[in-house]
């Protein structure tokens, strides 16, 4: 406790060299807390769209249809039969001119049948979405995102307009609502589209057949995701004569997993950058406890002739180069702490927030301890072996 007290008043008594000191110290616990604390962050909130986006259902993409092709009577037939499947909605998209007026650009135009908004979770502003009765007729009917509404029709309450794709007249019958939020929304921002009946896609689009080769599943009510997987497997597998690599199946999971991977690259680059910085500024503390030593000789010299033991004067010193580190960890912890709150204000309205990490604030309390124990073992060691006649007789 006495090297405790006497290593705080050596520190206040260089108040503006102490700060200097420790700069170091606090710009690499900064640089350590503030960059994984923003990847953490960032990536927590891309993981959670991604969830929301995949998390229930199952996307099927069939490579390889062994001469079987899969049709939309399919799709009924295993829904009808497969208790742990829910629904299906195939699609496909093609990229045509879309025109109204005078305005025209280019639009995705997606085909699929009433299946796919319930399982993409979808939100209509205005109109209604595409029923089984659209698919079945093959009618010559579309529902229009936000985007496609106000750039080619001009308004949002467009229902029972004209628009035509790829020079077919379609009736617009629904009006997506503006997401600003989702993972899709940010993959398509400024995109214009367009969802009508899969078979009328055929028509339209000379490059889209009528086989299917791409749908979603979504699970059955009260039952998992993994179950409707599995039941998907077991059908194409049995269906592509028991290749599995005719077909591939893939839920959200992957891109949680591969997500995590890179936040797990990216947070030890970062820490790797942050610990130089603590390194460096380690050895910064090493060197004004050398010159602390220094300028301190004759108080040494005196200690050592009034019965201080070597193990006295090295505990002192050593403990003067801790708590240096240990006071520019916290004031760094707290600057992470001031810098994130500021962050999470100016990047509200994304739904990001950024918070300290408990783990990576304990690793900098931890590696900031070990710092001012290597770096300050030296000088505290050099200090312990003066002999004392020497010590009381330098003049620097």
């Amino acid at each position: 406790m006495q090297s405790f007290v006497m290593a705080l008043r050596s520190i206040s008594a260089n108040k503006m060299r102490a700060v200097l000191t420790m700069l170091g110290i606090i710009i690499g616990v900064m640089a350590l807390v503030v960059l994984v604390s923003l990847v953490n962050g960032a990536t927590t909130s891309v993981t959670d769209k991604v969830a929301e986006l995949g998390s229930s259902m199952v996307s099927v993409n069939i490579i390889d249809d062994k001469g079987k092709p899969v049709r939309l009577s399919d799709l009924d037939t295993w829904v009808a039969e497969e208790p742990d499947i829910g629904l299906l909605a195939p699609y496909k998209n093609s990229t045509v001119v879309g025109k109204h007026g005078g305005n025209y650009d280019s639009v995705s135009v997606y085909g699929t049948t009433a299946a796919y908004y319930d399982i993409q979770g979808m939100q209509l502003s205005l109109g209604r979405w595409l029923k089984a009765a659209d698919v079945a007729n093959h009618s010559y009917v579309c529902v229009i995102n936000h985007e496609a509404a106000v750039e080619l029709i001009g308004f949002e309450d467009c229902i029972g307009q004209t628009l035509t794709l790829g020079g077919t007249e379609f009736t617009i019958i629904g009006v997506l609502q503006e997401d600003k939020e989702s993972l899709t929304s940010m993959l398509t921002a400024g995109t214009m589209m367009a969802y009508i009946p899969y078979p009328t896609l055929v028509r339209l689009a000379t490059t889209v057949t009528n086989d299917v080769t791409s749908f979603y599943v979504s699970a059955a009510e009260g039952g998992s995701v993994q179950a409707a997987e599995d039941a998907m497997d077991r059908i194409l597998t049995d269906r592509f004569n028991q290749d599995e690599e005719a077909f591939i199946l893939s839920t959200s999971a992957f891109l949680e997993e591969a997500l995590n991977d890179i936040t797990s690259v990216l947070s030890i680059l970062l820490g790797g950058i942050a610990a130089i910085s603590l390194i460096v500024g380690g050895i910064g503390i090493m060197n004004i406890m050398m010159v602390t030593v220094t300028e301190r000789t004759r108080e040494i010299g005196i200690r050592k002739a009034i019965g201080a033991s070597r193990g006295n004067i090295l505990i002192q010193f050593l403990l003067e180069a801790v708590v240096l580190c240990m006071m520019g960890c916290g004031l760094g912890i707290f600057l992470s702490w001031a810098i994130l709150q500021v962050v999470s204000t100016v990047v509200a309205s994304t739904g990001i927030v950024f918070t300290l990490d408990g783990g990576i604030v304990l690793l900098a309390v931890v590696f900031c301890f070990i710092i001012g124990v290597v770096f300050g073992l030296y000088p505290a060691n050099k200090a312990a072996k003066m002999k004392p006649i020497d010590a009381l007789h330098y003049g620097g």
